[in-house]
């Protein structure tokens, strides 16, 4: 566990059961790219998505709240494992979508990490256990947040979260001796 983390966010980590993310800014980098005939393309981190695969294996839910709509993110979450009922595209109002995703998995506010980076974010970032965000959210986004990530939307910012979240919880070292084959020792 990084020691520059406040030990009330450290506190507030070890609780989370669910993550809840947004697309464009947290898990792209917040551009749109259109193909010449209209089709809108996002670029995703593979980094991002071993970081939400390895939430996934130690158990923690994760879950994705976006104001758009289209065929990318519904294949990258398919392709992350994430199941449909967890994920809900065209949201106007991300606080009361939190509801759907929390009924569905028995999980309360308290176990709820989320990442935003815009100004549709707050309201969800406010119920969080844990409101987070890139390090490029816009101000009133980080004025709101208990933790402002070191990476980017797009850049590593989710994977970031996922290993403070792995760390926090003692799965850090479980998780990638499989592929160093000793424990990490900065956890």
């Amino acid at each position: 566990m990084p020691s520059h983390l406040p030990s009330d966010v450290r506190e507030l980590l070890a609780p989370i059961r669910l993550l809840v993310l947004d697309v464009d800014g947290v898990l792209t980098a917040g551009e749109l790219l259109y193909s010449p005939d209209g089709e809108l393309l996002k670029r995703f981190s593979v980094r991002d998505g071993l970081g939400v695969a390895l939430l996934k294996q130690a158990g923690i839910a994760v879950g994705v709240i976006t104001g758009r709509s289209g065929g990318a993110v519904t294949a990258r979450c398919r392709d992350l494992g994430i199941p449909d009922e967890m994920v809900i595209l065209g949201s106007r109002n991300k606080a009361d979508d939190l509801d759907r995703l929390e009924a569905s998995t028995g999980i309360e506010d308290a176990q709820v990490a989320a990442v935003g980076d815009d100004l549709p974010d707050i309201p969800l970032l406010m119920r969080a256990g844990l409101a987070a965000c890139p390090a490029d959210a816009s101000p009133e986004v980080a004025a709101v947040c208990a933790l402002v990530l070191g990476s980017g939307g797009g850049s590593g910012a989710v994977r970031e979260m996922a290993e403070l979240i792995l760390k926090a919880q003692g799965r850090w070292q479980e998780l990638i001796a499989r592929w160093t084959g000793t424990p990490d020792l900065h956890n």
